[in-house]
């Protein structure tokens, strides 16, 4: 895309601003986003678009492989952490999603050498936080399981990771157990556009559809 397409692209945004200027003027005043969606910053993965939601629905948080790193009490520069905080902490969000995807690119190169120079310096760091989810596919399915079938439950098992990185959060943990803020964990189909999600009680991933359907 050329800066022409984004500026008619933002020209039929305006449009479609103008129609719904009322409940788009009431966000001025705050947002009181429904939850905090946790995704990855894949551009294949489009939550908005994906759930269809509306404006203020949806307090997003992408990162490279929706990734959660635990709790950390310094005073280092921590973005995820920072968004964490404030959604649950100041907007007060009452759901979490963390969405992971098929075919995921951070999954992907845990199986893959990254390069080591300063070009990829913080990804290499930052895939650390796979890493336990790449090892529990491995034991489960064997070294030499087939590579697609390895990945696509290293997917899935690092949402579950991500779960319990994101429970290590002191206001997460409080009000997770108080009963007044829920978690979820999704994986989203890129080939087909659905999305499972994590049932904690049978340990297995299960359509989301069939949740609407109850």
């Amino acid at each position: 895309m050329n800066l022409e397409q984004y500026a008619e692209g933002n020209k039929l945004f305006r449009t479609y601003f103008k129609k719904n200027k009322e409940s788009l003027l009431e966000l001025v005043k705050g947002q009181k986003p429904k939850a905090l969606f946790i995704g990855c910053s894949d551009s294949r993965v489009i939550p908005d678009l994906m759930l269809q939601t509306n404006p203020g629905d949806l307090f997003v948080l992408r990162n490279v492989g929706n990734f959660v790193p635990p709790f950390k009490e310094d005073e280092d520069f921590h973005a995820t952490a920072s968004g964490i905080e404030y959604a649950v902490s100041a907007l007060k969000v009452q759901e979490i999603i963390i969405c992971g995807h098929t075919h995921c690119g951070a999954c992907k190169h845990l199986y893959e050498p990254v390069p080591d120079d300063t070009s990829l310096i913080h990804t290499k760091k930052w895939l650390e936080l796979g890493e336990s989810a790449k090892k529990a596919a491995v034991l489960s399915l064997g070294v030499n399981a087939p590579r697609e079938e390895l990945l696509r439950l290293t997917e899935k098992l690092s949402v579950i990771k991500q779960i319990e990185n994101i429970l290590t959060y002191p206001a997460v943990k409080q009000r997770f157990e108080d009963g007044d803020l829920h978690i979820h964990g999704w994986c989203y189909d890129i080939e087909t556009g659905k999305i499972e999600y994590y049932n904690a009680d049978t340990y297995e991933f299960l359509p989301l559809n069939e949740l609407s359907q109850e």
